[in-house]
């Protein structure tokens, strides 16, 4: 018996292509981090590491646990991105060798306190306004306890994908500036997914890059969205002019229109507030969004859709239709809709080229070390 599913599909063989398409454009010198926090963007940890491993020179998260997990699957560099806020969490952390940024006093007390200034990240507010140090009190700390110690010295861009922002020209400046005043041995690390493709003589020593190398950075038609997600039509009905569609009659034909509902509703992750007029593709061609979308199915206006008919796939976003599509039109960004897609959402990780068939051969078919996490894995592997 065949259950009908709406299908989320990965494909890493595109996630390596956006690698190597930004490793081309940084320093031959600039190590290369992986941001593969929530999951991997919702593209499956585990599985994006075993691909990408050789790739990739570090990795970053957020969550302690996630960093925990991909320890056991990877002897790279791992950063925990906003570091820790306790002895137990630091402990943890140096026991399993990870890399800690240090953003604030209480963090930066805790090193203190352990008198341990290994493979630390201080991270400095040059403009975005949410975490890190003020350059002046920065500096009074590097002057005390940092002026002969290796460590890194990093930034967040806020606006690195509109070149002509002015912020950009600050941020870099007060960067700039406080390197000039640190010994020669620190690193530096402010480049991001857009910061490569706008100003990559900025990627300095490493370069963190999350969202660029899944596909869903906007304004480069180069990087591919990684991720497939489509559906099935379930029904198709014949409307008249001046019938409404869906929830409160917000779509009204002005027209005689072919309506299909599509088995995915705001239930798997697909947003409610999605527009009337958003494109998806149906046998390859543009459709609409046409209606409300309701807790298990969306409403399409297949008007003139060639043959169209019960069982065809819709799809949502691919590597040939960009989820900057559907987001951009809709006041979403890519983030969100990566990691919303919700868990009764089959999900398919492709092997390089070929799906895995089973959990259980997905396991088997994966270097000894990944094993162990994919086979207490809840998701869906098909």
């Amino acid at each position: 018996m065949t259950t009908l599913s709406t299908q989320l599909e990965i494909d890493p063989t595109i996630v390596k292509n956006n690698i190597e398409f930004l490793k081309n454009k940084i320093k031959k010198s600039s190590n290369f981090m992986a941001i593969i926090k929530s999951d991997a963007y919702g593209h499956i940890l585990p599985n994006i590491v075993a691909d990408i491993d050789d790739q990739v020179d570090g990795y970053g998260v957020v969550r302690l646990e996630e960093a925990i997990e991909l320890r056991k699957i990877s002897n790279k560099k791992i950063l925990l991105m906003q570091g820790v806020y306790s002895q137990e969490d630091f402990i943890n952390s140096r026991k399993n060798n990870f890399d800690l940024v240090i953003h604030n006093e209480l963090q930066f007390n805790i090193v203190k306190d352990n008198n341990s200034y290994e493979n630390l990240w201080f991270k400095v507010n040059t403009g975005m306004n949410r975490l890190g140090f003020e350059v002046e009190d920065f500096l009074k700390i590097y002057d005390k306890y940092l002026n002969d110690k290796d460590f890194t010295l990093m930034s967040h861009l806020s606006a690195s994908n509109i070149p002509n922002d002015p912020s950009n020209k600050t941020q870099f400046g007060r960067f700039d500036s406080l390197a000039s005043k640190l010994h020669s041995n620190v690193s530096k690390s402010i480049a991001n997914t857009g910061c490569i493709l706008n100003f990559p003589e900025k990627s300095f020593d490493w370069v963190r890059v999350g969202i660029g190398i899944f596909g869903g950075y906007i304004g480069n038609h180069d990087l591919k969205t990684a991720m497939t997600l489509k559906s099935p039509i379930v029904n198709i009905r014949k409307i008249r002019k001046g019938e409404k569609v869906g929830y409160d009659g917000r779509a009204v034909a002005l027209k005689e229109m072919k309506i299909a509902t599509v088995y995915i509703g705001y239930a798997d992750g697909f947003p409610n507030h999605i527009k009337d007029g958003t494109l998806v593709k149906v046998n390859e061609q543009d459709a609409e969004i046409f209606g409300k979308v309701s807790m298990d199915v969306t409403t399409i206006d297949v008007t003139n859709i060639d043959e169209c008919k019960i069982g065809d796939w819709c799809e949502f976003f691919s590597p040939n239709h960009s989820i900057n599509n559907i987001t951009s039109s809709n006041n979403l960004i890519s983030y969100d809709m990566m990691i919303r897609i919700k868990s009764r959402v089959k999900r398919i990780y492709k092997k390089l080229g070929n799906y895995y068939d089973t959990l259980q051969e997905s396991a088997n078919n994966v270097p000894d070390k990944f094993a162990d996490i994919l086979k207490k894995s809840d998701i869906n592997l098909d």
